[in-house]
């Protein structure tokens, strides 16, 4: 597919799934034009392919492209409320939203509430816990790769790596590992065809793999309270701040929140690392050369090259103007993380790779304010702990070919990347 050079504000359809399946560096240049030309735009609530379910037809979503605007919005939740849906541009039924939200579409002080009993779960000697199996996970996935590898980096180390943190985190046994990924994939697919097979309804798809993560989880939260272990959903299903405690709906909404937004980030993260690296050899020579002083500001330009989570939608408790522009209560807008990572004004040669960039303020974990990723200590851990293994095992790992997108407007996930060491 050719680059479109020719970009214009009312050619650019970020509804168009057609959109989504053009390469990284046209959608780009796409919102490169946005940002210059038309920084806060209008579009269609999309059409999901595949579906015989009806969803309401909405006004469609302002897209918000400058770094300066996302920060602005995300410092006023009051204004802009997570509520109603931080992850669809449509409004999804409101047990659709919990499955597959859960803490991120809430509002305070429910996601105060949420928040405050997920992160005293996260105590220090929990934390210890969980940076140690990071270690212990990467040594045994790097040497699973040696012996049974496919081939394809996305199956041998980027997708296990941080699933199987996650679920050794949250107790749940190695027996269910692929039932884990193979559901956390159809959740985080947008439908794309490789992942959802033809013929099956996306939005069915993903409901039954919601139920299915989320009664896992209900039944683990249900044995760990009367047989607590040292695990975060003991922890989880335990702890309890004044009158205050999870529960199993939580319990499992957390859990399904982890498995796919918690994992995809590091997962896609640590692909396009490894690509950019390719990409970019006389970054990887500095990286090689002194990691250990390059560590820090080389995961914190992965994630900002990679910006695994594209927006989160807010929607208008009242009436508001934004950099000029009037936006009006209830009105939905989706803040452009990606966009944003690769605005002119705040970074220096945004389009350039650099593992040694700073400052570097991403947002690739979110903006500042309440919903600013609770994991994003643990995801910096396990890129840094995962470069360092593999640049130290096989310095001259590479990945061949051209990557396969996932086809999705929300992830911006590879699917499939084939690699040498």
């Amino acid at each position: 597919m050719e680059i479109n050079e020719s970009w214009t504000p009312d050619s650019i359809d970020l509804s168009d799934m057609e959109f989504w399946r053009r390469p990284w560096a046209d959608r780009e240049a796409a919102f490169a034009v946005l940002r210059r030309e038309r920084p806060i735009s209008h579009h269609d609530e999309p059409v999901i392919e595949g579906t015989a379910l009806e969803f309401p037809k909405g006004d469609g979503f302002w897209a918000v492209t400058k770094y300066r605007d996302v920060q602005t919005a995300s410092r006023h939740p009051e204004v802009f409320l997570s509520g109603p849906g931080a992850v669809s541009e449509m409004d999804l039924p409101t047990e659709m939203v919990e499955y597959f939200s859960g803490m991120i579409s809430t509002d305070d002080p429910k996601h105060a509430r949420l928040r405050r009993i997920v992160s005293n779960a996260f105590n220090p000697r929990n934390v210890r816990a969980v940076e140690d199996s990071i270690e212990r996970k990467a040594d045994e996935i790097i040497e699973r790769s040696r012996t049974n590898g496919t081939g394809d980096f996305i199956t041998d180390i980027a997708a296990p790596f941080p699933l199987e943190i996650i679920c050794d985190m949250m107790g749940v046994p190695p027996s269910e590992y692929a039932t884990v990924l193979r559901h956390s994939n159809v959740i985080l697919s947008n439908g794309d065809p490789d992942i959802i097979p033809e013929g099956q309804d996306p939005i069915v798809a993903l409901l039954e793999s919601g139920e299915a993560l989320t009664a896992l989880m209900q039944d683990l939260g249900k044995y760990r309270i009367d047989n607590p272990i040292d695990d975060i959903t003991s922890a989880l299903v335990n702890a309890q701040i004044e009158t205050e405690k999870l529960t199993q709906q939580e319990l499992a909404s957390f859990f399904v929140l982890l498995v796919t937004a918690g994992s995809e980030t590091t997962r896609t993260a640590v692909a396009h690392g490894l690509y950019a690296l390719t990409e970019h050899p006389e970054q990887k020579a500095r990286l090689l050369d002194d990691f250990d002083g390059l560590a820090k500001t080389a995961v914190d330009e992965i994630v900002r090259w990679a910006s695994p989570v594209i927006w989160m939608r807010r929607t208008l408790a009242e009436d508001y103007t934004l950099s000029n522009f009037e936006l009006t209560k209830g009105d939905k807008v989706l803040l452009f993380y990606s966009s944003a990572n690769r605005d002119e004004d705040v970074f220096v040669d945004p389009h350039v790779f650099d593992v040694g960039r700073t400052p570097n303020d991403h947002l690739g974990f979110g903006a500042p304010g309440p919903h600013f990723c609770l994991g994003a200590h643990l995801a910096r851990r396990e890129i840094t702990v995962m470069f360092r293994e593999l640049l130290r095992r096989e310095p001259a790992i590479h990945s061949t070919g051209t990557p396969s997108q996932l086809a999705s407007r929300f992830i911006n996930g590879i699917k499939h990347m084939t690699y040498s060491v």
